[in-house]
């Protein structure tokens, strides 16, 4: 029998530390009211299932805390990682009554969830969510666009590279610090859903995150723990230039 999620802590909008990033970036104190009113919390532990594809949702969301898979399953059972869904990422899709992937949580997850119905009433009438919404799903098709050239183009090197920068980006956009100087953050992923996510073996990633350790690329404490001293030569590394590259 699968877990049932828990209600998570309530907190207040203005002290959520996505609030810069979320669905809700740009609304105005009397929006952020009428979100109060249909907003709720929700806690799933790793391995949780969120939502599970071809599923009603009664709810949509933004990501708090911790990290969620998106997966896809083929017909014969195959399975495959097809995105991450990192703090701030919204879930679910306002006028679409079911779920596209399964949502499954990698780490302890929070959600910030919302009623779908009124949420959707929200977007015909709230310019700034509708508009805010519209500019996450564009950096969304950006991001899978360059995910392709990761997956289908880059070497195992520069695919261990290119997700670390992603981890790094969005960590420093999250504490809103600059990209300059040593960036120091921890890993939410084992090195498992690294390679499931990546399409390598479990031996091919450890490798390459000893020889980018090795090159002084990266500093690792223990298996999560990665300071990157010059944020450029990780770029470098993933075959990325410095003010382009994948979207975090």
């Amino acid at each position: 029998m699968l877990k049932e999620p828990t209600i998570a802590t309530p907190q207040e909008c203005a002290d959520c530390p996505i609030r810069h990033r979320a669905v809700c970036a740009r609304c105005e104190p009397e929006e952020l009211g009428l979100l109060e009113e249909i907003k709720y919390y929700r806690k799933f532990e790793a391995g949780q299932t969120v939502i599970w594809a071809g599923d009603r949702m009664d709810f949509v969301g933004s990501v708090v805390t911790g990290i969620a898979s998106l997966t896809q399953t083929m017909e014969d059972g195959r399975t495959q990682m097809v995105g991450l869904l990192l703090p701030s990422d919204f879930v679910g899709r306002p006028g679409r009554d079911g779920a596209a992937y399964d949502v499954v949580a990698t780490t302890d997850l929070v959600m910030c969830c919302f009623r779908k119905k009124p949420f959707e009433h929200m977007m015909e009438n709230t310019p700034h969510i509708a508009h805010r919404l519209l500019e996450m799903t564009l950096d969304e098709l950006d991001a899978a666009r360059e995910w392709m050239l990761v997956l289908g183009r880059k070497t195992a090197r520069e695919k261990i590279a290119s997700l670390l920068s992603i981890v790094a980006r969005r960590d420093a956009t999250l504490r809103q610090v600059g990209m300059t100087g040593t960036l120091v953050f921890d890993l939410p992923l084992t090195r498992e859903a690294m390679a499931d996510y990546l399409g390598l073996t479990l031996e091919t990633v450890s490798r390459q995150i000893s020889a980018l350790k090795r090159d002084g690329v990266i500093e690792l404490e223990g298996k999560r723990h990665v300071t990157v001293p010059d944020f450029v030569r990780l770029m470098e590394e993933a075959g990325d230039d410095s003010d382009g590259g994948m979207l975090a």
